[in-house]
């Protein structure tokens, strides 16, 4: 049977990586898992418990497209409480994740052939699902003194959008108000759209990062409960559009997914108010990082960007390698840790480099990296 070149995107190495880690254990081995990032952690104890009251009392059937209201009211004032931004909720768009709103918004945004830039290294699925649409994804290279984030002289003058990331996955560097402002300014000056990626706000160690509705209304902002709400496999997420935007989304959405999984909602609306707990998994993130960063120089990783938020590290392995895809085979079969090559996150220069999760538990931080040494040690 025929096939469409759309669906011809790469593979997302990282669950390639987890399927090999899968498959070590399976067969008796003891893995680290420094591949995914993904939190240890379940859901908050709230956040299951409300679910478990919805189940008890009914069905759970069809929401409205855009979501629980009760969900996008609540959303709409953490915008009010993290960032002091006044927040309409009819603007707010809960998502099957992130996944689903970047779906949403490609859709929403541009049509087919457009190009639409993103900053290399950064997360795959931005390349792949541009792709699978008959967009056209442009790689913007990031430099290390610009802590791999993008910056207005670099943006090519004929992009259709602009897909910022902050912190960035994978390297967990951030842009700050004036960074972000000039970004907005660029996109706006060469009739880009902006699209502003949060997945991460909330995991942050020295600063807060700033939204781009800080800086203007004119922007779509996608967030998501898997990362700092821990809400990984629920699948739930949300997507912040421009108001005259709103039944546009909503017809997409209607037709796309119906809504989102209704279960999901109810325990992501549990889960905002869960505040010591979520507080107590950045403890635990906040202290991995302090390991990693003194860690990875004695374990043979020594040249990185020390992330502001998220829980990655993305590491320099050209002292060891020019292939990290076979590096981070050999480390996985040699150490029982897994990573993720470069390559996912950068197809140019990623054959150099590694990305470490530090998302799990203290000590599974500290035998992974006493692992790395003595793994480098060898080589």
């Amino acid at each position: 049977m025929r096939q469409s070149e759309r669906g011809r995107v790469d593979p997302f190495i990282v669950m390639d990586v987890m399927e090999a880690a899968r498959r070590a254990e399976a067969a008796g081995r003891h893995v680290i898992h420094m591949e995914v990032g993904q939190p240890a952690t379940p859901a908050p104890l709230g956040a299951r418990q409300a679910l478990i009251r919805a189940m008890e009392a009914g069905p759970l059937g069809y929401t409205v497209a855009l979501g629980l209201p009760e969900l996008r009211a609540r959303i709409a004032r953490l915008y009010a409480d993290w960032y002091g931004v006044d927040l309409n909720p009819d603007r707010v768009v809960v998502t099957a994740g992130a996944s689903g709103a970047f779906v949403l918004a490609f859709s929403a945004l541009f049509d087919a052939g457009e190009r639409v830039g993103l900053g290399l290294p950064g997360y795959p699925s931005y390349r792949h699902i541009l792709k699978a649409m008959s967009l056209t994804p442009v790689g913007i290279e990031t430099a290390p003194q610009h802590r791999f984030q993008p910056v207005p002289e670099d943006l090519p003058p004929d992009l259709a959008g602009l897909i910022l990331a902050s912190p960035g996955n994978p390297n967990g560097t951030m842009l700050d108000r004036a960074q972000m402002a000039a970004l907005a300014e660029a996109a706006a000056a060469r009739g880009a759209a902006l699209i502003s990626d949060e997945i991460y706000h909330g995991i942050d160690y020295d600063r807060r990062p700033v939204s781009a509705l800080e800086i203007t209304d004119d922007a779509y902002v996608v967030n998501s409960f898997s990362k700092y709400f821990s809400m990984t496999g629920w699948r739930v997420g949300w997507l912040v559009v421009p108001e005259a935007h709103v039944r546009t989304v909503e017809r997409l959405a209607q037709n796309m997914f119906i809504c989102p999984p209704h279960a999901s909602q109810v325990a992501a609306l549990a889960a905002m108010d869960c505040d010591d707990e979520l507080q107590a998994n950045l403890a635990v993130y906040a202290e991995n990082r302090r390991l990693m960063l003194e860690g990875l120089p004695g374990a043979g990783f020594p040249t990185f960007a020390p992330p502001d938020g998220a829980f990655y590290v993305y590491a320099d392995v050209s002292h060891l390698t020019d292939d990290s895809l076979d590096l981070s085979r050999r480390i996985l079969d040699g150490a029982g840790v897994a990573a993720t090559p470069g390559l996912d996150f950068d197809p140019g220069r990623g054959h150099r480099t590694l990305r470490f999760s530090y998302a799990r538990s203290r000590a599974d931080i500290a035998e992974g990296l006493r692992r790395l040494g003595a793994f480098t040690a060898a080589l």
